[in-house]
């Protein structure tokens, strides 16, 4: 499309009227597509002639969804996925292998972990975990068999951003391919494009979604790491559902006005609990206080939806927390339009040790908030009533 501004593509980017003549795209629910002729089936398989062929290979709504947000990215390649860890798993399957090695940020989900330390180590595949914040330890963590970095930015759930700048010309410098999960942030809100990163992964069952509905990934970057990817997932078969595509296609196009509203009340939380004598920290990338402020400000543009803190009182006093809040949800997902608390020691990273988990910044009481879409008085008053009855 010829509009350039970010609101504008999410709305008006979908594919071609049918004869049908709708406003909003159809909904394609169908297993495969047939074929004008012998011929015709013959030269899409091929490959001679594009088309669609089986909702496994392709499909209207997932390739869609895929499209739109590669081109939110500054893309032109994308490929949905059935979930963010289905994403996760095929960028690392489809690009390296047996005798490999990855570098990767230790602080990332939890899930994400466990594939670069149980499943991939079983392929043959090694891994170094490096704090994401450490330029130096991810330069001295380079092998001569090192394929790729990976990084969450901000990082899931300490919210420590890696230094997108910084990596993308190591990688550049060394020939490696960039990853950056991208979840967090949101392409409204940072583009690691624009620091070179080969692909951008989502699990676009948080913010993208946004209304806890559907599970959904995608993968988007450049044309050979996608194309590698699409290959292993057009056999292996961690397909979007097409429904599930349409919904999330749809959920872009009010992505902008809901992430504006996130970051707004998520920053009046966090000077909020600042200024509570129960909370001992609080990490948010926009809070001036923040020691990486200025990093934050330079890669997004603003702080996003989430805020950690810690409280006094540890694992017992975080779990007394919880039980206290009357309207926040207590689940493990994020980027919902309801305010959601959770504590990953005990949830997210529960398969941790506890060395481990203090390794990558989780405190026993630690406490990650998604700062929903309610009145941010009505958030605030929530947190302040539980901080008290948990004393």
């Amino acid at each position: 499309m010829s509009q350039s501004h970010f609101e504008t593509l999410a709305i008006r980017e979908q594919m071609e009227r049918t004869a049908q003549n709708e406003h909003a795209a159809p909904l394609f629910l169908t297993s495969s597509f047939t074929f004008d002729s012998a011929e015709g089936g013959a030269a899409l398989f091929s490959g001679e002639s594009d088309g669609n062929l089986y909702s496994r290979f392709s499909n209207p709504n997932t390739s869609e969804f895929a499209r739109k947000l590669a081109h939110l990215e500054g893309y032109n390649h994308g490929i949905a996925t059935a979930s963010g860890m289905a994403a996760v798993f095929t960028a690392f399957a489809a690009l390296v292998k047996s005798g490999d090695h990855i570098v990767a940020a230790a602080n990332i989900f939890g899930n994400s972990l466990h594939i670069l330390q149980a499943i991939l180590p079983n392929m043959g595949v090694a891994c170094t975990l490096v704090e994401v914040n450490d330029n130096a330890a991810f330069e001295q963590a380079i092998q001569p068999n090192t394929k790729l970095i990976f990084v969450e930015s901000p990082a899931n759930p300490t919210l420590t951003l890696a230094d997108l700048s910084f990596l993308g010309k190591l990688c550049a410098e060394k020939g490696l391919l960039f990853l950056v999960d991208n979840c967090f942030a949101t392409p409204y809100l940072q583009q690691p494009k624009r620091y070179g990163a080969h692909l951008v992964i989502h699990s676009a069952t948080k913010y993208i979604d946004g209304q806890g509905r559907v599970l959904g990934g995608a993968i988007v970057g450049n044309e050979t790491e996608v194309g590698a990817c699409y290959d292993f997932i057009r056999r292996t078969g961690a397909t979007l559902s097409p429904f599930n595509a349409w919904v999330l296609s749809k959920s872009l196009e009010t992505l902008a006005v809901r992430m504006d509203r996130h970051c707004s009340n998520a920053q009046l939380l966090c000077e909020f609990l600042k200024s509570h004598p129960e909370v001992q920290e609080v990490i948010y990338p926009h809070d001036i206080d923040n020691p990486q402020y200025e990093l934050a400000k330079a890669q997004m543009s603003q702080g996003g939806g989430l805020v950690g803190c810690v409280v006094r009182g540890g694992a017992e006093r975080g779990a007394k927390f919880l039980n206290a809040l009357q309207m926040h949800s207590l689940t493990a997902n994020l980027g919902d339009t309801r305010s959601i608390a959770t504590h990953p020691a005990s949830t997210t990273h529960s398969k941790l040790s506890k060395e481990q988990q203090l390794a990558v910044g989780i405190s026993p009481g630690f406490l990650r908030f998604s700062v929903g879409l309610e009145h941010h008085e009505d958030i605030i008053n929530d947190v302040e009533r539980a901080l008290e009855k948990s004393k």
